[in-house]
């Protein structure tokens, strides 16, 4: 699989496709969001995070909320917590529970020490400095504060990295094509202790592993289709690749009876 990861990590932390493209609004998200109603064992990641904050009182900053699925969950029950959406893109926070703010996490517009917990889900990954910003999200948080990370394995969904592959070289007429872009890769859960242990006393890992089994090919679409902020990084054509991967899938299921994919994700939990 051939792969050239420095446009791709580029363009996976640019703030340009971040909030004018890849999250304008919910969409995509969603779509990757929603793959994982055929995972089992399933975990309910907002309630795991609200369980995490159950010693918690005061406020809570979801750095990164996107389409505001842990903010609505704290709301809902925390309603004691004074909770905070923030997020790079003003579009994906038209529907997020107020209070919301535009920010960039790599410069918080908040003081030192002015939150009690924070949230990063799933969104270190995104920013240009990881270093920097993890020291950003501790400068915002408390003494004795928490913050609440998430992320995927270098090894999660590997069969997606390999079907992409597949397809793309059938639509370049080559044995195997370039590798789809990875989000998760700059900050996977492999990486992710050694950045937070920079700026966090103790970080706990909880890892999150499921077997995804589809019989429909369209959450395998909907999944890779979400990714269309960054076909340009895909070195190859982006919409022919999904329609190829739609038919291999669509093989797979009616030889095997459903399509697997494996996942590996995970929460880390750093006090300050």
């Amino acid at each position: 699989m051939t792969s050239n990861t420095a446009p791709q990590d580029a363009a996976v932390a640019d703030r340009t496709t971040l909030a004018g493209k890849a999250y304008a609004d919910g969409r995509h998200l969603a779509a990757r969001q929603s793959i994982y109603r055929w995972q089992h064992p399933q975990y309910d990641l907002p309630g795991l995070v609200t369980e995490e904050l159950a010693e918690v009182n005061g406020t809570v900053l979801d750095i990164g909320c996107g389409n505001g699925k842990f903010v609505s969950r704290l709301h809902q029950e925390r309603p004691d917590l004074r909770v905070v959406g923030v997020d790079i893109s003003a579009g994906i926070l038209a529907d997020v529970a107020k209070p919301v703010l535009v920010a960039d996490a790599q410069a918080l517009p908040f003081t030192d020490g002015i939150a009690d917990a924070m949230l990063a889900l799933h969104m270190l990954y995104h920013v240009r400095d990881i270093a920097a910003t993890v020291k950003e999200l501790a400068r915002v948080l408390r003494p004795g504060g928490l913050l609440v990370a998430s992320t995927n394995s270098d090894a999660d969904k590997r069969e997606l990295d390999q079907l992409w592959a597949r397809a793309a070289g059938d639509v370049l007429g080559v044995p195997e094509g370039p590798a789809r872009v990875s989000l998760s890769s700059r900050f996977s859960l492999e990486k992710a202790p050694a950045f937070l242990a920079a700026e966090f006393s103790d970080v706990r890992v909880r890892e999150l592993p499921g077997i995804i089994e589809v019989t429909d090919p369209a959450p395998v679409v909907a999944h890779l289709a979400s990714y269309d902020a960054w076909a340009e990084q895909g070195g190859v054509p982006f919409q022919e690749t999904v329609v190829r991967a739609q038919e291999i899938v669509a093989e797979a299921i009616a030889n095997e009876g459903c399509f697997r994919i494996s996942c590996r994700g995970g929460i880390l939990v750093c006090a300050s």
